[in-house]
């Protein structure tokens, strides 16, 4: 079994080649081609699937979660069909795209709302499970830690210009790069009400923001700090952006707790 690692394979070709049970991390696959390939059980997270085109695919017993946009299946954009449907199903989510200050409070009514319901959810659990995780995915500690890193990023970084603004417990994504003055401790392991009050804090934090805001405010650009952080001290963005942005975070992490504490919940 060959190892592969920071090697440069670019143009290489690859035929008739076996490579199941094979493990991609990081890898680049920018604009190959894939002609006969067999991905039967393959597991795909955090991939980007931007401007591929398939033809003459099979799929069947898929099952895909993610940011869909301008997806066409047989000729027609399925992603309007699966956002009604989503709505449908749950109206709280049509009011996570906001585009006006109400819409903005009243977003963050529902996140308040539904984040106090899964907590109440997982505080029944044994503490050590909370600690778990579910098919590879983050425990629900890990969970909210990154919640209160994606709060400190656009909005009290982003937002209000704090040039440090991480909490030791903050979580980064899994591929974020080392970054100096970043926390990132996989091994700690604080209790529930820990990370909870931490995200009291956060989330107060966000609530006094969106409560100051005007129509102005929301299309006001800003630009974080030159400090090493995310988000880059080179990107530009209104202050709209950074809210949506955690407010999809809140939304999708929650879905993403619900699911494994029903996991939990069987054990």
């Amino acid at each position: 079994m060959a190892d592969f690692e920071n090697a440069h394979m670019r143009g290489s070709t690859f035929r008739s080649v076996d490579l199941t049970g094979a493990d991609l991390h990081r890898v680049h696959l920018k604009d190959s081609r894939w002609r006969a390939v067999d991905f039967s059980g393959a597991d795909f997270r955090a991939v980007g699937l931007h401007n591929v085109r398939m033809r003459g695919i099979e799929l069947a017993n898929a099952d895909i979660y993610g940011e869909l946009l301008n997806v066409v299946i047989n000729g027609v954009d399925v992603v309007p069909l699966i956002e009604a449907e989503l709505n449908r199903r749950d109206p709280d989510r049509a009011k996570l795209k906001p585009t006006d200050v109400v819409g903005f409070r009243e977003a963050w009514d529902v996140i308040e709302r539904r984040w106090q319901q899964t907590n109440e959810r997982a505080a029944r659990l044994r503490p050590e499970l909370l600690h778990e995780s579910v098919d590879g995915e983050w425990s629900y500690i890990e969970t909210l830690r990154h919640l209160s890193f994606a709060t400190d990023c656009w909005v009290r970084r982003g937002i209000l210009g704090d040039p440090s603004p991480w909490h030791p417990l903050d979580l980064p994504w899994d591929d974020m790069e080392p970054t100096p003055g970043v926390p990132w401790d996989r091994e700690v392991r604080p209790s529930l009400d820990e990370v909870l009050e931490l995200r009291r804090d956060r989330m107060s934090g966000v609530r006094k923001v969106i409560d100051g805001l005007t129509d102005e405010r929301l299309s006001d650009t800003v630009v974080p700090p030159d400090t090493p952080g995310w988000p880059e001290a080179s990107m530009r963005f209104p202050v709209s952006e950074a809210l949506l942005t955690v407010l999809n975070e809140e939304w999708e992490h929650r879905l993403y707790a619900e699911r494994d504490l029903t996991a939990l919940e069987a054990r």
